[in-house]
């Protein structure tokens, strides 16, 4: 690499190739500003392991980026050209203010800390802000140092771009602090193991920053905040027309949630629902933007505004009227704080283990406690045993382990098992459920230094198909959960519900995620849900076909028994026989499940989209890559993904539809029958008008009964809960083939 010749301001006169991105700094000029220098001319002794730890302060008059003349800046710090810290992002502002700290540790100061600043632009490259080096070798031991590192372009040297203010603090390291969030070693290791070790281990060290922000390790939920998004007040107009489109975006800590967009108004309504865990001991603060969707282009910043939760009382629900700043208009939100033990972590033993606790989960949610507390349906423990014959990640031909469990938004981890494809993790989780028909996600990562995890593998399980107590073997798929991929893990779970609260929580608006991937065009996708909707449409013309062939006589016994029984149906017409034919078909289908006639087939044919969709995602990924051709057409890309999700979204209701009356979940086709048991009763007793009446009377005097009320859909509600032909693919039960099984294997070989 070419010689470089740092300057006093942090910048570099090197080429621009050594300056962007430097594996290392053999040469270095001196001079009197040790900041932004170094050399390898130092006389620090080789003490083995430093611990560095970096206090991110602030930014002020950074370079502006945006057409608005801000900027969203966030940094991050790379030591031997690797990233080891990515801050948060600010979001319009040119002085912002991080207060982020970040313990590493190190076995050489020789290599300099190099800091990088962006401006984060949605669904585009960022920007780059510039660039700074500190020279370690001029921070002192044992002694904090307040620092501000002048920013510059490495192609523009004579170009001031603004100063990142950092407390640095440098101390030798004989054990790694195990309080710390990059820990590696348990404390009682010797430094000689420490140092012997340190080059493995140091992989370890940075563990993919971009699943750490959404997997936070051991962390365990304090407390529930329960929001709800009630309506926006004389926002600011950002659009020609006067108007704007707003939606909303709530943060707290690693939780994310997007509100739904409102076309045209500057008094939005969104009455949406939201409930965040609290993992701070002083609740933490929600930080909230308020946008305006612009289609073809960057959305506009309306406004901000935040909620420190340690200035409210729980268990008790607070009305804010909140100011937007840096903009115009209010936010008018409630908020609850309530206390929960939402989800544990124990090693070996879990809490069904204790008798006494055993026996108390049952009391909780036994069926004389229906109507009490109806949000907490139920409660889930997962073992995470072992797994056996893992995928080799590593070049070593080994892999570093580690699982993490999802149910809805609550998400844990357990440890890393270290250079080994046979682990055994042995962790208990704990989770309460609000939807018993939650899916439990168990993911297998290999654990990465400057990159994020490699994906082992992954299974998806319905808590409603869980067999208590059992320890079992499920064969670990691919990332669309189409098809194996290599590998076992075994689960032990234990679910345990009410029932009354498992129906009547299916008539709720389902629990977004808050944490999802950007919607993106897919041509293998679009496609897919093409067929879909094809498919479905295709049974409403078949049915046409076949009603219209009863009128032209094609076959005259058919077209006579349609003719009689139009007759007698429409002479002896009530309208409680829509239902009582419904409750007639689904009798049907289940006499032909338990006379072993199921017309379930694997559906073989969506399973094919989905396989043949991920080849294709991967060769749109590269092309994506190469030219860039998403950014470049970005409102055509926003169209087709509307038009891709609107047929996904048809097509999912029609299948849901039929896998209900197919006894695809069963919990919920028994919900059906009593829910259409009841309409026919109900339209059998009671005059048409009467049932009218009611509903009118509730439509109009809702709002004035509770102000704040969600609407909600029941039956769309109970249908989101139905699985899709394609969930129902990604959710069937792979058989795991014994002659893979390490042990299998070991015993042929002894043979």
């Amino acid at each position: 690499m070419a010689s470089c010749q740092l300057q006093m301001d942090g910048s570099s006169c090197c080429s621009t190739e050594a300056a962007q991105e430097p594996e290392s700094i053999s040469q270095c000029g001196k001079n009197n500003n040790n900041v932004g220098t170094c050399t390898t001319d130092y006389s620090f002794p080789n003490l083995g392991m430093y611990q560095l730890d970096v206090t991110l302060k602030n930014g002020s008059n950074l370079a502006a980026r945006d057409r608005g003349g801000t900027s969203d800046p966030y940094v991050k710090f790379k030591i031997g050209g690797k990233e080891v810290f990515r801050s948060k992002t600010i979001h319009k502002n040119l002085n912002p203010v991080w207060d982020e700290k970040v313990c590493l540790f190190i076995d050489s100061i020789k290599e300099p800390l190099y800091v990088k600043v962006f401006d984060y632009d949605f669904g585009l490259q960022d920007d780059f802000m510039g660039s700074a080096f500190l020279d370690l070798t001029t921070v002192e031991l044992n002694s904090s140092k307040d620092v501000a590192l002048e920013l510059r372009d490495p192609q523009h040297s004579d170009h001031k771009l603004g100063t990142i203010h950092l407390a640095v603090s440098l101390s030798i390291k004989d054990n790694v602090c195990i309080d710390s969030p990059l820990s590696i070693l348990k404390s009682t290791e010797q430094n000689t193991i420490i140092k012997k070790n340190w080059k493995r281990s140091s992989k370890f060290q940075t563990q993919s920053l971009k699943l750490s922000d959404l997997h936070r390790r051991s962390q365990v939920s304090r407390g529930i905040v329960s929001i709800t998004l009630i309506e926006g007040q004389e926002l600011k107009a950002m659009d020609a027309n006067g108007l704007s489109d707003p939606y909303v975006k709530f943060r707290l800590g690693h939780q994310k949630y997007k509100s739904k967009t409102l076309p045209k108004t500057l008094n939005p309504q969104w009455r949406e629902q939201i409930d965040m865990h609290i993992f701070e001991e002083q609740g933490g603060v929600i930080e909230i933007t308020v946008w305006d969707k612009d289609a073809g282009k960057r959305d506009d910043f309306i406004g901000r505004c935040h909620v420190d939760l340690s200035t409210l009382s729980k268990e008790q629900t607070h009305k804010l009227k909140l100011k937007l700043e840096e903009g115009e208009g209010w936010l008018v939100l409630l908020v609850t704080l309530t206390a929960s033990a939402a989800i544990a972590v124990s090693d070996t033993v879990g809490c069904l283990e204790d008798q006494n606790e055993r026996e108390a989960i049952f009391r909780r949610y036994s069926l004389m406690r229906s109507l009490t507390n109806l949000d907490d349906v139920g409660f889930v423990q997962v073992k995470i045993v072992r797994a056996e014959g893992l995928m080799a990640a590593d070049v070593t031909g080994k892999s570093d382990p580690f699982c993490v469990v999802e149910v809805n938004n609550d998400r844990l981890m357990t440890q890393t098992v270290y250079k080994n494809l046979n682990p055994e993790w042995n962790k208990v989780f704990s989770f309460n459920i609000k939807d018993i028909h939650s899916v439990l996600e168990v993911t297998v990562y290999d654990e990465d230094r400057d990159r994020s995890a490699d994906f082992l593998g992954k299974v998806a399980v319905p808590l409603l198909s869980i067999q208590n107590g059992e320890q079992k073997a499920y064969v670990l798929k691919n990332k669309q959960l189409t098809g194996p991929t290599k590998g076992v893990i075994y689960l032990e779970v234990d679910v345990i519900f009410n029932a009354v609260k498992a129906c009547l929580g299916s008539l709720v608006p389902k629990e977004q995620k808050y944490i999802e991937d950007e919607p993106r065009l897919s041509k293998q996708l679009l496609l897919r849900n093409f067929i879909r909707m094809k498919r479905c449409a295709m049974v409403l013309v078949n049915a046409a076909y076949y009603i219209n062939s009863c009128f032209d006589w094609d076959s005259p016994q058919r077209s006579l028994a349609a003719f009689l029984i139009f007759l007698l149906v429409v002479w002896n017409f009530e309208l409680y026989m829509i239902p009582l034919a419904l409750l007639l078909l689904l009798a049907w289908n289940y006499f032909l499940i338990i006379s072993g006639k199921d017309t379930r087939a694997h559906d073989t044919v969506v399973e094919d989209m989905l396989e043949d969709e991920e080849e294709e995602d991967d060769k749109d990924d590269k092309d994506c890559e190469k030219k860039g051709f998403m950014n470049k057409l970005y409102a055509i890309q926003e169209v087709c993904v509307s038009v891709q999700n609107v047929l996904d979204e048809v097509a999912s209701i029609a299948e849901r539809i039929k896998n209900t009356f197919n006894w695809t979940v069963p919990f919920l086709t028994w919900l059906a029958i009593i829910a259409l048991c009841l309409l026919t009763a109900v339209l059998y007793f009671i005059p048409l008008r009467y049932i009218v009446l009611v509903w009118g009377i509730n439509k109009f005097t809702k709002k004035i009964r509770n102000p704040y009320m969600i609407d909600n859909n029941e039956i769309l509600d109970f249908l989101s809960r139905v699985p899709s032909d394609m969930q129902v693919v990604q959710f069937h039960e792979l058989k795991p083939d014994a002659r893979d099984s390490p042990s299998k294997r070991k015993k042929n070989n002894l043979g």
